[in-house]
């Protein structure tokens, strides 16, 4: 008569290992490869680059420095703000 308590931990552990690799799949995997396409794309931020940042702001690249970026916002109007708040260059409207 086979034991119903004494199961093989193998068994017993797949499920668990199924639900980690696809979690892996479909949220792990996929949030690395946008911070390495993010990443890349701070590095080949240039002067006079048309950029926004997180928090919506609108500028033109003046100054690139190692951490940090001076922006033009408006005639006579330039802030410093880390490289890590650009959400995106905007591309010309060719």
């Amino acid at each position: 008569m086979p034991q119903s308590g004494a199961a093989n931990p193998i068994v017993q552990l797949f499920p668990l290992i199924l639900i980690f690799i696809i979690f892996y799949f479909l949220l792990i995997r996929p949030q690395k490869q946008k911070e390495k396409e993010h990443q890349k794309m701070l590095e080949g931020v240039a002067k006079n680059d048309e950029i926004v940042t997180l928090s919506g702001i609108h500028g033109t690249v003046v100054n690139v420095k190692e951490k940090t970026l001076i922006v033009r916002i408006d005639e006579n109007v330039k802030i410093e703000i880390e490289k890590n708040s650009v959400a995106y260059i905007k591309k010309p409207n060719n």
